[in-house]
């Protein structure tokens, strides 16, 4: 691949990796203060996105770059759907939890489309830990979102 082709990659997946550190912030606040185990889960989510981004932003620097610094439109308007429901609804852990699956969804499928790419192993490698935390993430959503769906 080219640079200026690599750079567009990992500038699409530093949106998806701020929207995702925008999401998880929306649904820390928006989570109920019952499940501690649920809010810290949304707090070192919001923190790995916010590391995978500034990872990838690095890479783009290192290529000459200027990095993406904000998400996308497309996540902006699914947190402000996020934010209605819950303004209706009120804080339900189950709806916050839905939500996340649906942004956790979303970002692996952008980070499987990256690995069709011809990338460098060394861009590889990153995109694919990343990927990886993601999908752990993802599981250990969904075990949450059972184990609250119980206890309701």
């Amino acid at each position: 691949m080219k640079r200026d082709e690599i750079v567009s990659v990992l500038n699409d997946l530093i949106e998806v990796c701020k929207d995702g550190e925008k999401g998880f912030t929306a649904c820390l606040e928006d989570a109920s203060d019952r499940h501690f185990e649920l809010k810290a889960m949304l707090a070192d989510r919001q923190l790995a996105y916010a590391q995978a981004a500034t990872e990838l932003q690095e890479l783009v620097r290192f290529f000459g770059s200027d990095p993406e610094d904000s998400g996308t439109v497309t996540g902006a308007l699914h947190r402000g759907w996020v934010n209605v429901k819950t303004a209706i609804v009120g804080k339900d852990d189950e709806i916050v939890l839905a939500e996340c699956k649906h942004g956790e969804d979303a970002a692996i499928r952008a980070y499987r489309k990256v690995q069709a790419y011809d990338l460098p192993i060394d861009i590889r490698m990153v995109i694919e830990r990343q990927l990886q935390n993601t999908i752990d993430n993802n599981e250990l959503i969904k075990t949450l979102h059972e184990d609250i769906k119980v206890s309701a």
